[in-house]
């Protein structure tokens, strides 16, 4: 049943995803993958237009998603599912929450963790990468050619788009040397992809 599946898919990404929504994506990705619900390149625009949103991008992907996949009650269920574990997670833990702060064993999984939240932020940028400034392949599979020191069989057939780059890199600059706010930036980012693409 659909909704079965649509709540356990939400649920498990709500349940294992740390270090908030750019953690989350490759999770979604993979879930949405396995089910063939929608396409890559459709995935990173709910992510982007998420972005332009209020909310979560998880309970914004999710929402979208459930409503593609099975109308608005497979949106609420999607959403109710990926929610549901954070809501679940910090009731349980709010009376202990100081006693949890000095514990040696949660610092420990906290420490183990941030890695994990690191590679995965990582994953995301290689999608969107993927998504739009390259075409060809940038899979992981292809991306052991640098590792091993063959760097042209990496960048072998892939082409390089001109306007999401330029875009990236002005937005880059604006952000880090000029301290654009985030919302300035999104919006400017907006125009330039109507400008540039």
């Amino acid at each position: 049943m659909i909704y079965l599946q649509l709540f356990w898919s939400f649920f498990k990404i709500g349940m294992f995803s740390f270090g908030g929504g750019y953690a989350m994506i490759p999770i979604i990705q993979r879930e949405i993958e396995s089910h063939e619900w929608i396409a890559a390149k459709e995935f990173a625009d709910i992510v982007a237009v998420s972005q332009m949103t209020p909310g979560p991008l998880a309970v914004n992907a999710a929402t979208y998603i459930g409503v593609k996949i099975a109308g608005v009650l497979g949106s609420a269920v999607a959403t109710f599912a990926v929610s549901l574990p954070s809501f679940i997670i910090i009731i349980s833990i709010a009376n202990f929450l100081v006693k949890f702060k000095e514990s040696n064993t949660i610092n420990s999984v906290l420490k183990g963790i941030r890695p994990v939240t690191t590679g995965l932020i990582s994953s995301a940028v290689i999608f969107f990468a993927q998504m739009s400034v390259f075409t060809g392949d940038i899979s992981y599979k292809n991306l052991k050619n640098i590792f091993i020191g063959e760097f042209s069989r990496f960048t072998e057939g892939m082409q390089l788009h001109t306007g999401p780059l330029v875009i990236f890199l002005l937005i880059l600059v604006a952000v880090k040397k000029f301290k654009l706010h985030p919302i300035p930036a999104v919006l400017c980012s907006a125009a330039l992809g109507i400008i540039l693409t």
